[in-house]
């Protein structure tokens, strides 16, 4: 299974990360991706990006370095109802919007609460992928997600970074595995992203790759195999809410 670009990408607009965009697209060059995203944090995580950020990303190149620039955010989920540190008008104009539950950013309920708060996310027409959803800050409902996830055409990330022993998300790979093993049954599309926050991370699937090719998922449902799979999805949910 061959990985052709990474989605979930920070740059120092995040606050906590350590290269630029040009850098991250330097090495995704390097390593023979053909898309990066840019996904920094939205406004509520310390040191997030600002709204106007995000408004003018249309002043960025759609290439650097020749790899296609795909212009987007990680946004927070604020409130155990779903909703995100970033307005509708900014959202609209992204290529992609990562949706994600952050520490930092708001408590961790309970596990009712937990999961109302990413499902009630996936009901917002322009979030399409839920990032990291196996955070072990966050207890969840996996199948409820998942097939919530079947509902709203939404894509669930397997993130590289929380699958690295020592990483502050990681608690083993069980209960990745079974989220993989449940987007197989109910046809929910993943992502494999690195997560990366300094450059030399981008394109780093060592994790993740092994995991969704043991599971025997079936490639089309790998959204960053192909670039036109990754759009596919993105517009499904956009009709799914027309």
């Amino acid at each position: 299974m061959n990985f052709v670009l990474d989605l979930h990408c920070h740059t120092i607009s995040s606050g906590h990360a350590y290269s630029t965009l040009t850098e991250n697209a330097a090495h995704a060059a390097a390593t023979g991706l053909t898309h990066l995203g840019i996904a920094d944090h939205g406004p509520n995580m310390p040191g997030g990006a600002h709204l106007f950020h995000f408004m003018n990303l249309n002043v960025l190149p759609d290439t650097i370095h020749g790899v296609t620039i795909l212009k987007g955010m990680e946004a927070n989920i604020i409130t155990y109802d779903g909703e995100l540190d970033l307005p509708k008008m900014a959202l609209e104009r992204m290529d992609f919007v990562i949706a994600s539950l952050h520490r930092v950013v708001i408590p961790s309920g309970s596990r009712g609460a937990n999961t109302r708060a990413i499902v009630n996310a996936m009901q917002n027409p322009n979030v399409h992928i839920i990032g990291h959803p196996n955070d072990v800050s966050f207890d969840i409902e996996i199948e409820a997600v998942v097939e919530a996830a079947a509902k709203t055409r939404t894509i669930i990330e397997v993130n590289n970074s929380s699958l690295i022993p020592g990483s502050f998300r990681f608690d083993g790979y069980e209960d990745i595995e079974k989220t993989v093993a449940l987007c197989k049954e109910y046809g929910v599309n993943i992502l494999a992203s690195s997560d990366a926050h300094f450059s030399q991370s981008v394109g780093q699937f060592d994790m993740a790759k092994p995991l969704i090719e043991a599971s025997g998922i079936a490639e089309e449902f790998v959204v960053n195999t192909s670039a036109e799979r990754l759009f596919d999805a993105i517009q499904a949910k956009k009709e799914l809410f027309l």
